[in-house]
């Protein structure tokens, strides 16, 4: 059986490489560093498919050092030093590469098994992974090595690597035939890949596979063949993992920004990953934090979109939530409130604030006068505008201001009215 044509087409060298020209372009520190043969020990973060593997490959050959490859999903500290007993031999006479891929399914103490070797320069680690190395990867291991991120490949440079895969598939499948490519068939197949260069070669190695001749002389790529094979585009989202979070975190901050044309497509990207949970909490988070009392209003008509979504359920749900989110995106922003209550928290956390004053403490109990409790309170309702001057903060932190206006309208009026009430606003 044939191995995977993504695997047939595996690069040889870093200009055979399809993306990721941040890190190894010309003059870039990666570049740099493989063509130096100097190789630290690193950290390959990115998603799949983006050329991870490849570039390890690349640095063992351009090094002359043998390659030993883990998958840490399977493997075990026994499986770590069975490659170290290899060292000084003529199995490695240039010393070994460890490429450890998912590094994050080690737990801590499989990880600190690594530093020995790490440390002694026994083997030069390269360890993957698609999970945020500063969140999943043990401190120790991260301090001792160099991160470099791997971004989704651009869909033009995936085009790149289908035109190569088609030239070997024509070759091996159809040599015999003259083999005539629709317009558009690269370019969509590299569009739903969605960054992933070996999710397009996999598609179209199954298109390659389903081609039949027309005739005995020709065979056509058809553009329908290809949609077909691509039918729903390669998101990429993980509910525990770091797309979960950007995703959510650029939803909130466009949103934050007032732009409705990208929270409207980042709302579009939960939609499709059918995260509704994360959906609702989201946008009843911004109506508090982002819009707050510039348009208090809104985190009612927020909640009640909330509720009709997950009554309806998708597809439906789609509906009052983009509602709710143009309604946010549009609306005037104020994060007074977050402000203030953080202010105070932090207060809390940090300083003692001091008692309640005693004519703000609870009287309704006998015996409470006796206590001095609720003695000398003002009733405000009692006084004009329902407005008395008198103390609330506890002694220690009586002059202490957390909440600060707004400069929007709905605070700007309030600021205002207690301006001329209270005189001192």
């Amino acid at each position: 059986m044939l191995t995977p044509l993504a695997d047939r087409i595996r690069p040889a060298s870093l200009d055979e490489v399809v993306g990721q020209a941040h890190l190894i372009g010309k003059d870039k520190l990666l570049r740099r560093i493989i063509e130096n043969n100097e190789v630290p020990n690193m950290i390959f973060y990115g998603p799949s498919g983006v050329g991870k593997t490849t570039v390890a490959n690349i640095i063992a050959a351009k090094t002359g050092r043998t390659l030993h490859k883990l998958n840490a999903t399977t493997a075990s500290v026994s499986d770590i030093k069975n490659i170290v007993s290899t060292l000084d031999s003529f199995l490695a006479p240039e010393g070994v590469l460890l490429y450890l891929d998912e590094i994050q399914h080690f737990n801590k103490k499989q990880q600190q098994s690594l530093l020995e070797f790490m440390e002694n320069g026994k083997i030069t680690l390269i360890a993957s992974t698609t999970e945020n190395p500063y969140f999943y990867v043990y401190n120790a291991v991260l301090s001792r090595s160099v991160v470099f991120e791997f971004k989704p490949v651009a869909a033009e440079e995936i085009e790149i690597a289908v035109k190569r895969g088609t030239d070997i598939l024509s070759k091996e499948l159809f040599s015999a035939y003259n083999v005539t490519i629709e317009d558009g068939v690269f370019a969509h197949i590299a569009q739903t890949a969605n960054g992933d260069v070996r999710k397009a070669l996999n598609s179209l190695e199954a298109i390659y596979m389903a081609m039949c001749p027309e005739d005995d002389k020709n065979v056509i790529l058809s553009l329908e063949l290809a949609e077909q094979a691509t039918q729903k585009n390669a998101l990429r989202y993980d509910k525990d993992g770091d797309s979960h979070y950007d995703i959510l975190s650029a939803f909130q901050k466009s949103v934050r920004g007032s732009d409705p044309d990208a929270a409207i497509h980042y709302l579009a990207r939960l939609v499709a990953a059918g995260d509704l949970a994360s959906i609702c909490r989201r946008i009843l988070v911004m109506a508090a934090e982002d819009i707050g009392l510039a348009y208090p209003q809104a985190i009612t008509v927020v909640k009640s979109c909330v509720d009709a979504a997950l009554q309806l359920g998708f597809p439906e749900a789609r509906i009052p939530l983009a509602e709710a989110v143009i309604l946010l995106a549009t609306a005037p922003k104020s994060n007074s409130a977050i402000c203030a209550i953080d202010e105070a928290l932090s207060d809390i956390k940090t300083m003692d604030t001091g008692e309640i004053p005693s004519h703000l403490k609870d009287s309704h109990y006998e015996g409470s006068q006796a206590l001095g409790h609720g003695t000398n309170y003002k009733y405000p309702h009692s006084y004009p505008e329902h407005y008395v001057k008198q103390q609330y903060l506890p002694d220690n932190i009586k002059d202490r201001k957390y909440y600060e206006f707004g400069d929007n309208k709905t605070e700007s009026s309030a600021k205002e009215y207690w301006r001329k009430i209270k005189k001192d606003v």
